[in-house]
């Protein structure tokens, strides 16, 4: 009669073991190979925030009437990129201004205006000079009286935003579009004093 012999089941354990040894070294391994990649591509790109400040602000043909506005709001806005690698493609760009009161802001958007689209290379400033129109522009009651009140006062507290969709350059690589969201205030724009205006850096978020 012929033997025949079969492998334990327990024999066949090391074997896994081993095998699921080899998987988490091999998945560690790669983590760190990861880790340094990163690492090394920041040590060389050295990427440096965006700093966007507002260096003027104006007002001008204002006029308030039966709780409509008419006015022009010019703003120079000095767009920093202190980056030695990165460059920025500034796909589309919508700027908005709306009125403050006690750091609180109106819902209400009371002028905007769409920015043309520009390329801003690394270590570069360019500065956006803008010019949002409030023509004919309905507004509530409480925004009403706070822009007569400022009138009265001769400085109004204001906002402005800047939506951006951009795409940053490193080399020949570009980046998928990103949504950069540029908030400027509060802003005390003197309606006969322009030249009195202080400076403001913005605050910037990404998604």
């Amino acid at each position: 009669m012929a033997n025949s012999t079969s492998q334990h089941p327990l024999a066949a354990q090391p074997r896994h073991s081993k095998l699921l040894r080899y998987i988490v070294i091999v998945l560690l391994v790669l983590i760190i190979l990861v880790g340094l990649a990163v690492l090394i591509t920041w040590l060389v790109i050295k990427p440096r925030r965006i700093v966007y400040t507002v260096e003027k602000a104006s007002i001008k043909h204002y006029s308030l009437t039966k709780n409509h506005l008419n006015a022009t709001f010019e703003f120079s806005i000095a767009a920093s990129n202190p980056s030695s690698k990165i460059s920025i493609y500034y796909d589309s760009i919508k700027a908005s201004v709306k009125i403050m009161k006690y750091f609180e802001t109106s819902k209400t958007t009371i002028a905007s205006e769409v920015v043309d689209p520009f390329f801003q290379p690394h270590r570069n400033v360019t500065t956006l000079d803008l010019k949002l129109i409030a023509q004919n522009m309905p507004l509530s009651g409480t925004d009403y009286k706070d822009i007569a009140h400022a009138r009265t006062s001769g400085e109004i507290e204001i906002k402005v935003s800047l939506d951006a969709r951009v795409r940053f350059k490193v080399g020949m690589l570009k980046s998928r579009k990103r949504t950069l969201h540029i908030r400027c205030y509060p802003l005390i724009v003197s309606f006969s004093r322009p030249k009195n205006f202080d400076p403001r850096n913005c605050s910037t978020s990404e998604r």
